[in-house]
């Protein structure tokens, strides 16, 4: 079980500008995967709290459903464009991929499921700094931190 602490322990420079990026805007898009293994896409909340990265479900919710089926999800942050005139101004977008485990109810006086995230990815896209390439780094518990640059 790998949780976001263990990510921000491990590399932890890397870790902060995920979370940032995660942290910019209030609404994610998750995958799940259906009963039939087509993907489910659907709007979601998540925050990192005390090193867990943890979101829910509302009760009933089929993607609430999909995780207790196959706790397979990929989590994707909010993209935004990049500045206008100014493409080494994007901040990028993030990715985590892994499985959720369902831990209670929701916090609050919402109605639902709370789950946590057992990481086995992590993934940063970006720009260089004067934009002329892609960059995609991957962390992995096992692979560590690989990064790849394509024109």
């Amino acid at each position: 079980m790998t949780a976001w602490k263990d990510v921000e322990e491990a590399v932890p420079e890397f870790a902060a500008r995920v979370r940032k990026i995660f942290d910019a805007h209030k609404h994610k898009t998750i995958a799940t995967l259906r009963a039939d293994g087509a993907p489910r896409i659907s709007g979601i909340e998540a925050e990192f709290v005390d090193g867990e990265l943890r979101f829910g479900s509302m009760t009933h919710a089929r993607k609430g459903a999909d995780l207790h089926r196959d706790p397979r999800f990929a989590l994707h942050s909010p993209s935004v464009d990049p500045p206008e005139g100014n493409p080494a101004g994007w901040a990028g977008d993030a990715k985590i991929a892994g499985r959720a485990r369902a831990v209670g109810p929701v916090d609050g006086e919402a109605d639902g499921e709370q789950f946590h995230a057992d990481i086995d990815e992590v993934v940063f896209t970006g720009l260089t700094a004067d934009a002329t390439k892609l960059v995609i780094e991957v962390w992995t518990p096992r692979g560590g931190l690989r990064r790849v640059e394509r024109a």
